[in-house]
């Protein structure tokens, strides 16, 4: 193995390294933020409840309060934000052990394309993991066969 090869694989170790711990930190600022979609469906609800609970009156209809399902309406939104940022945090997470672990490199491709729509935190980890596993000796790293794997003949 040549210096050059050598020097390479160093730095691609270390820059694999510094991809998964940023994975990782982007999957946890999704999960924190997450809880602002619990957040939303609890005040959602809350509204639901107390515009369900006020008295009927009878003045005109401009006096009126809006009907229950706006806070429900309002409630499901945060429902969906709050799954839809989970998820999120959940394929992040799993980038992270497939690029420490070397495998499913197309899946932490495509993840990398939806962190690309975090600006400006996750476009540059997208952008920058696009740059490191598209090297020809990461591809390779990702190829190998693990030792302890058996080869189907």
């Amino acid at each position: 193995m040549s210096e050059e090869t050598a020097r390479q694989g160093i730095i691609d170790e270390e820059h694999l390294k510094l991809l998964s711990l940023g994975y990782m930190v982007s999957a946890g600022m999704s999960a924190f933020f997450s809880l602002f979609g619990l957040m939303y469906m609890a005040m959602g609800a809350f509204m639901g409840e107390m515009i369900s609970r006020m008295p009927e009156n009878a003045r005109n209809a401009a006096d009126q309060p809006p009907p229950a399902f706006f806070g429900w309406f309002f409630g499901s939104i945060g429902l969906a934000l709050f799954l839809f940022m989970i998820g999120t945090a959940v394929v992040k997470l799993r980038a992270a052990f497939c690029i420490k672990q070397r495998k499913g490199r197309v899946f932490c491709m495509i993840v990398a394309g939806i962190c690309c729509l975090g600006i400006p935190y996750g476009t540059l980890l997208g952008v920058f993991t696009f740059i490191v596993l598209g090297r020809d000796s990461v591809v390779r790293q990702f190829d190998r066969v693990p030792m302890n794997m058996p080869v189907a003949t």
